[in-house]
């Protein structure tokens, strides 16, 4: 199905492009934000919308404004979770009654995160995180993760083995320590943009199905 293209107002003077990508009998919604460098028309975010649809799992994706603008630079944390939250408004009001969850790539999903951990998600049943971005490549780390504590929702975190912002001997820890209301899928093979090498013995394309099939199966059955 085609997405169809959505005008969201954050605030006054702030307007963000949407795309709603619902198949028609969904059984739920992802809120879907995107990576700091790649918008909502990425061919990433493109796969894992229509991968999701054929699951019978909608998709809003959205722009933050400084990439509606055009700039490189992301927008101060107050204006990204403004923006989430306007995203999950438009959602709940475009599809009454359907499950939501929301999260996104990288940046997308600790914006989300964040988000939620400061003030709850109106309706919003988990997030999911398409590669967690725990520290700046090269910088292990983990206070980023802090404010997860906080989110009190059912989280799902899928991350490659080879990614470079998420050591996994740090981040499994993590998961561990948040109990039940987290799960670690590890993605074999895959780095950060959850590409995998020749020699593993799969591609970028069973890679996306797996992810797609990981997100719809914990979106079921958290709903």
């Amino acid at each position: 199905m085609k997405p169809a293209l959505l005008s969201i107002e954050v605030k006054q003077n702030v307007q963000i492009s949407a795309l709603l990508q619902m198949p028609e009998s969904a059984k739920a919604c992802f809120v879907l934000g995107h990576g700091a460098g790649a918008g909502m028309n990425h061919s990433f975010m493109a796969d894992i919308a229509n991968a999701l649809e054929a699951r019978e799992i909608g998709t809003l994706r959205y722009q933050f404004p400084y990439m509606e603008n055009g700039s490189k630079r992301p927008d101060p944390p107050a204006l990204c979770h403004a923006t989430v939250r306007a995203a999950v408004q438009e959602a709940r009001k475009r599809v009454p009654g359907v499950p939501l969850i929301a999260g996104g790539k990288s940046f997308g999903g600790r914006m989300t995160s964040q988000a939620q951990a400061a003030k709850l998600l109106p309706d919003v049943q988990g997030l999911a995180f398409v590669g967690f971005p725990l520290h700046p490549a090269k910088k292990p780390s983990v206070g980023r993760a802090d404010h997860l504590a906080q989110v009190n929702i059912p989280m799902l975190f899928l991350q490659g083995t080879r990614d470079d912002l998420a050591d996994l001997t740090l981040l499994e820890p993590i998961v561990q320590k948040l109990g039940k209301r987290a799960t670690l899928k590890r993605i074999e093979g895959a780095d950060h943009s959850f590409h995998v090498l020749a020699r593993s013995g799969r591609n970028d394309r069973e890679v996306m199905e797996e992810l797609a099939d990981t997100i719809a199966a914990w979106a079921t059955g958290i709903s």
